[in-house]
């Protein structure tokens, strides 16, 4: 067999038989490579491993990718201006000028109440600090009278929204950390501005920190008309006199007796006193002093934002990390430096004498999501690699090779995190669901390889040389592993021509997934031969040698047992005494004593399993939970290892049954169809009389295809509830509703904290108006944990079944104990709790609010603008226009069966109260004034203008001139302000202008220039984002056509939202898929060189893919796995509830399209092998020769199956946080390798047949290349 393969290798097996050779022969080598591979993955992996003094230079970690748009921000103070002003004036110039960017694909700008934000959104490819520059360059190039005279554009940070990972307040607290208050919140505001603001912005890593809350402190002068008048002061010698009283001058220096003194003039202001002081004028040598017409003294600023914390008003920040930086490393940089400043941060002596100190207190930490999804995925490596060990050993039934193959498993996630660093792949849920999806076909090459070498030890004469038998078995099965690896690579190919967030979600996963392929490769044909050599190849025959390591293997076992793992140890020691007593126990007591070396191994790993997965619970006990987990996975083994033990007689049968045989498969195949496609596209070209009977109408029902949507959404573990009130209330009230809807969301149990914001953080990545809620809720676990998110356990009375408190009334820890449940009976989900806010938060003036997460919110606003996964972009002529249609779409959006009616809502465009005042050109002639020179005075007056800034130390403060309260916060009083003439007279407003009120703009917003308004939505719990928006679609295009509705002249509109990276997603695929699917057959007809063979492994693929769909169906149905097994419901073990089909779950498909085939090479590869020796030249001889082929290869065929298939069920049945990402993953490879078993008979079958019509007609029955 050997010799055949030698002779008719191409020369790629060449190489590899080479590569086997060398590393057989050079041991050394290939252990000097292996200790630097294993250092260099412990020192770059994600997870926090403890490697001693070994500096660690780890993959980033974040949660997900950051899969926003390319963008860039620009950002333009106006202060005091109105949205329409901004928008004229700043947006629109601008927005045109950046158009013309190389590479931008869309301008979104928002013009608010004293500002614009403009977001350049650039194609994917252009890298993100080239983009910057050219926007600077844009910016700096800008003719003179494109925006108004002092107004500035500035370039946003170097960061996305999706960069904010830390939030937190000022709170006064005392030594212990309890809440101690005693701070005012212009004070708190002041040390989060110069104290705690600069300490963090210069982190490493942190592109922006800004605040948000309190009051920012402000000199106020509020003059008196009736004084000025008086005194005959304007307002403009006010303004004069002010800005002159706030200086500092340098005089140089002089020398006295040979030194030098610096000479400074000091005139800053340091106390209110300072600007009462102020000269604006004299009379007759007497001094008008900006005290004796006006109030100076210390105030609030105008502020655009509110914070909230549990129903009080606080002071905060936002940490922005800057673009990619590491978040995890950067968030620990952060909690190093508040740790440092935290004891020099201001305190005081409270009246009761407790000392309060301000205390930077986190209320979102991406860190906990970031630890939490890392356990997730790291469990479920862990127990995947277990589970794979107890199905090769009791597979096997050989330890030493058992050894062999679970050994590759850590060294290649190892490996894998090696090339993520390598390729600078981060680290987060979905990339390192590629390790975990992959984890079943990497065991597969060492099996395969592994039960080669095994046989033929088996089979080899004492005599032969065991290096040689073992590379003979490596390079007969090299090239079929090659292929194999190969398929499965290019099955994941589309993932990599993914673009936009699709493509920065998934190829991440496609790149882990990839490396992790290539290092099993690498490994079963490098390391594996050599390791199996010295385990499998060394007999030591020398009875003092082997009595000596035995030995030694026990004083280690004890060792072990005594230090450092007490099972552990005792598996070693057991193994030390056997092999001291091998040499007196006769051939049957030797083989039993083998058997219960493995089933004692079994059971070591079923314990130590049992304790990280705990699928029953860890009230149950370890106990329980191994019983479990040994059933689960004993049943399934058994049921694969009876189809092993039954293949010869079941294949025989099926070999002259093959229409019978093949029916079944070719009814799996339509079936998968009909579950994807639907049962009216597949079969609705049946005639309509067939369609509409009973029968056919209930399969429609029963198959009515499959609902898409983006991807599933990850569980942050908090909430962004984000409602907003009427466009005309004003800070103070919604602040009120802000405190209110705090306390009314904290009244839900199972909230731990809530903290509400209203209008902008002081950043240009924040442009939201001051009627829009954010309310980040942090909702408790379902049991309690700790900070890495373990669940904690606690000392529990079975006899009075509750928990044992101590005094305090604390619960009481204890390993032995049970954990405690913190939600309700009546909360089973978030979802549920996410209800019971809803229905909490419901009050008057406020809108509801679609379901939302910190992140996804954040991701969904980069890609869309709005704040909904689904919304309407109405495009128009005027705000009118578009608010109107809007309104129209909303209430039809409430009438979509799929459509939560609660959560819809349309842009109130222009409901803003305005108060304008109309200057009158002729009246104003008349008095010699100009419009610049009222202007003016209306600015300052009623509005109020930043004339200087305090130097105060590291502090700096505004000075404001304007009238005192009274006069201006009442329309009637507007008229009474008075404005000088060139003459000297002051004239009442009222006698200049018109002052009208009418409604108007709250916030502009564009894109491309073109005005835009959003109708938001959300799905009814249970549908599909592309369903429920092709239902709107549809429903909206019948009120249209029906005349219901009217489309305004000018007017436009389409929807947007996360759907439509599922749409481009799809769209790519279609052309992708097949191309990767080609090129699969390619490589298998490379293998075969036959396009009949080719074709018969192919058919695979199909099955597969069928058997996927079968999955995803039975998991949306009720009765699916609806029993209990030793008290366990299935259903919940393995998560079971219906999945949309999303780009998530065609990753899992493309990773089932790769290892589909793999059984059928191994076969197929092993068939024609049989058929070469024995040359058969009869039908029956042709079938005996099949038969043999196959049997010959099943044990690794069921193997690589089993593996794949058991090694996913800690996935599938994972709960912690990033489980909904993988466990859609896992689906159709799970479903699809369930039903690949049926191409252990389909290939055999189908080769059969080919080879007994060629006998019919009179062929050769056999003409193959000699290899494998």
């Amino acid at each position: 067999m050997s010799n055949t393969s030698n002779t008719n290798s191409s020369q790629p097996r060449g190489i590899v038989n080479t590569v086997i050779r060398f590393c057989l022969e050079q041991k050394l080598v290939v252990a000097v490579l292996l200790g630097g591979t294993i250092l260099w993955g412990l020192l770059v992996a994600p997870f926090d491993w403890n490697v001693g003094d070994f500096q660690r230079n780890p993959v980033p970690v974040d949660a997900i990718p950051d899969i926003g748009e390319n963008q860039q921000i620009v950002f333009t103070e106006w202060p005091g201006r109105s949205p329409q002003d901004i928008d004229d004036q700043i947006s629109y110039p601008l927005t045109v000028s950046l158009l013309g960017i190389p590479g931008v694909k869309d301008v979104r700008s928002y013009s608010v109440f004293g500002f614009s934000t403009i977001y350049i959104v650039f194609e994917d490819g252009i890298d993100f600090y080239w983009s910057r520059s050219r926007v600077l360059e844009k910016l700096n190039s800008l003719s003179s009278g494109t925006l108004p005279t002092g107004v500035v554009p500035s370039l946003g940070p170097d960061a996305t929204a999706l960069g904010q990972v830390f939030w937190y307040t000022l709170e006064g607290r005392d030594a212990d950390g309890n809440p101690t208050g005693g701070w005012d919140l212009d004070e708190l505001r002041s040390i989060q501005d110069f104290i705690v603001k600069y300490k963090l912005a210069g982190v490493q890593g942190i592109a922006e920190v800004a605040s948000i809350g309190g009051f920012v402190k402000e000199y106020q002068v509020d003059v008196n008309p009736d004084a000025m008048r008086a005194a005959g002061i304007t307002l403009g010698q006010v303004i004069d006199a002010v800005r002159q009283s706030n200086l500092d001058v340098g005089a140089r220096t002089i020398e006295v007796n040979r030194a030098e003194y610096v000479i400074r003039g000091i005139g800053f202001i340091q106390d209110p006193s300072d600007l009462e002081l102020a000269a604006i004028t004299s009379r007759e040598t007497q001094p008008i002093l900006v005290g004796d017409i006006a109030t100076v003294s210390l105030g609030p600023a105008l502020r655009r934002g509110v914070l909230t914390k549990a129903g009080s008003e606080t002071v905060g920040g936002v940490v922005v990390v800057r673009y990619g930086e590491n978040p995890m490393a950067t968030i620990q940089r952060v909690k190093e430096k508040i740790n440092n400043i935290a004891s020099g941060l201001p305190s005081k002596m409270l009246p009761d004498g407790t000392e309060s100190r301000v205390t930077v207190v986190p209320f979102y930490d991406r860190t906990g999501l970031i630890q939490e999804t890392l356990k997730t995925l790291n469990s479920a490596i862990e127990q995947q690699v277990l589970v794979t060990i107890i199905v090769v050993v009791l597979m096997v039934m050989h330890l030493r090779s058992s050894i062999l193959i679970g050994a590759m498993l850590p060294i290649t996630v190892l490996m894998t995190f090696i090339g993520m660093k390598l390729f600078r792949v981060d680290a987060n849920i979905v990339a390192l669901s590629g390790i975990a999806i992959a984890i079943g076909t990497v065991v597969d090459m060492g099996i395969v390889l592994s039960e080669n070498i095994l046989r033929a030890l088996e089979e080899a004469n004492p005599e032969d040389s065991r290096l040689e038998v073992i590379y003979q078995a490596s390079a007969e099965v090299g090239g079929a592993v090659l292929t194999a690896v190969a398929t499965t690579v290019v099955g994941f190919l589309p993932v990599f021509t993914m673009e936009a967030a699709e493509g920065k979600l998934f190829k991440p996963l496609a790149y882990t997934k990839t490396f992790a392929l290539l290092s099993s490769v690498i490994i079963a044909l490098t390391i594996l031969p050599a390791v199996a050599h010295v385990l499998l190849g060394y007999r030591v025959r020398d009875r003092f040698m082997r009595t000596a390591g035995a030995g030694a293997l026990l004083v280690g076992g004890l060792v072990v047992l005594l230090f450092v793992h007490a099972a552990g140890g005792l598996v070693l020691a057991g193994f030390g005494v056997y092999y001291i007593a091998q040499p007196y126990l006769n051939r049957t007591l030797a083989r039993a004593c083998q058997w219960s070396a493995n089933l004692i191994a079994v059971g070591v790993v079923l314990v130590t399993l049992a304790s990280t997965w705990e699928p029953v619970g860890p009230e149950a006990g370890v106990i329980q939970n191994t019983l479990f987990i040994g059933v689960v996975v004993g049943l399934i083994l058994l049921a694969f290892w009876c189809l092993r033990v039954a293949f010869p007689s079941i294949l025989a049968w099926t070999l002259r049954h093959k229409l019978v045989a093949l029916t079944p498969v070719v009814m799996l195949v339509m079936v998968g169809s009909t579950i994807w496609l639907g049962f009216e596209r597949v079969w609705g070209w049946l005639p309509a009389s067939v369609r509409q009977r009973a029968i056919m109408v209930d399969i429609a029902h029963t198959f009515p295809g499959m609902g898409s949507e983006f991807m599933p959404a990850l569980d942050e573990g908090a909430f962004l509830y984000m409602p907003t009130t009427m466009p005309h209330a004003s800070i103070g009230e919604a602040t009120d509703i802000l405190k209110e809807l705090d306390l009314r969301i904290m009244s839900v149990p199972e909230v731990e904290l809530a903290v509400g914001k209203i209008g902008r953080v002081e950043s240009p990545l924040d442009p939201a108006p001051t009627s829009m809620i954010e309310t980040i809720i942090q909702y408790k676990s379902e049991y309690m944990e700790d900070a890495f998110g373990r669940r904690l356990s606690f000392r529990y009375d079975v006899s009075v079944g509750d928990f044992v408190r101590d005094e305090r009334g604390n619960l009481i820890e204890d390993n032995q104990g049970r954990p405690f449940r913190q939600w309700r009976d009546t909360i089973e989900s978030p979802q549920d709790i996410w209800n019971e806010i809803v229905a909490a938060a419901d009050m008057p003036g406020v809108t509801s609010a679609p379901k939302l997460q910190p992140i996804e919110t954040r991701v969904v606003m980069l890609q869309s603008g709005f704040r909904a996964p689904m919304g309407i972009k109405v495009y128009g002529p005027d705000l009118e226009s578009i608010e109107s249609f809007g309104l129209q779409l909303e209430r039809l959006l409430k009438e979509v069966p799929s459509v939560q009616p609660a959560a819809v809502f349309a842009d109130r465009v222009v409901g803003k109260p305005y108060l304008e005042i109309e200057i009158d050109r002729e009246k104003i002639a008349r008095y010699g004034l100009r419009i610049a020179d009222v202007q003016q005075v209306i600015e300052v007056a009623i509005g109020g203008k930043p004339l200087a800034m305090t130097v105060e130390g590291r502090e700096r403060y505004p000075i404001r001139v304007r009238y005192m309260r009274e006069l201006r916060d009442e329309p009637e009083t507007l008229g009474d302000i008075l404005v000088p003439t060139p003459a000297g007279a002051q004239v009442p407003l009222r006698e200049l202008a018109t002052i009208q009120y009418r409604r108007g703009p709250q916030m502009i917003k564009s894109e491309d220039t073109f005005l835009v308004s959003y109708v938001l939505f959300d799905k009814v719990p249970g549908n599909a984002e592309v369903s429920v928006v092709d239902d709107a679609s549809r429903y909206i295009k019948d009120k249209i056509k029906s005349g219901d509705l009217e489309v305004p002249a000018g007017v436009s509109y389409e929807f947007a939202g996360s759907y439509k990276n599922q749409v481009r997603a799809a769209k790519r695929l279609m052309i992708v898929l097949p191309l990767s699917l080609a090129v699969i057959f390619l490589l298998l007809y490379l293998q075969f060189r036959k396009v009949s063979v080719t074709l018969m492994v192919f058919s695979g693929v199909f099955v597969a893919w069928s058997g996927g769909f079968l999955m995803l169906w039975l998991y949306a149905q009720p009765w699916f796995m609806d029993f209990a097994l030793l008290g366990v419901n299935m259903r919940e073990f393995l998560q079971i509830k219906p999945y949309n089909l999303s780009v998530a779950v065609w990753v899992g498909f493309l990773a089932l399209f790769g290892i589909a085939t793999d059984d059928g090479v191994i076969m197929a590869t092993r068939i024609e092998q049989t058929m070469l020796e024995e040359k058969p030249h009869s039908i029956e001889a042709i079938r005996l020769a099949v038969v043999r082929g196959g049997r010959l290869r099943i044990r690794a065929a069921v193997m690589t199956t089993a593996t794949t298939v058991l090694a996913l069920l800690p996935v599938l049945s994972s709960s912690g946080r990033g489980s909904d990402i993988m466990i859609p993953m896992a689906i159709p490879t799970f479903g699809g390798m369930a039903v690949a078993s049926l191409t252990w008979f389909v290939v055999p079958i189908l080769y059969c047949w080919g080879q007994e019509l060629k006998h019919r007609f009179g062929f050769e029955a056999q003409q193959v290349r000699a290899d494998t």
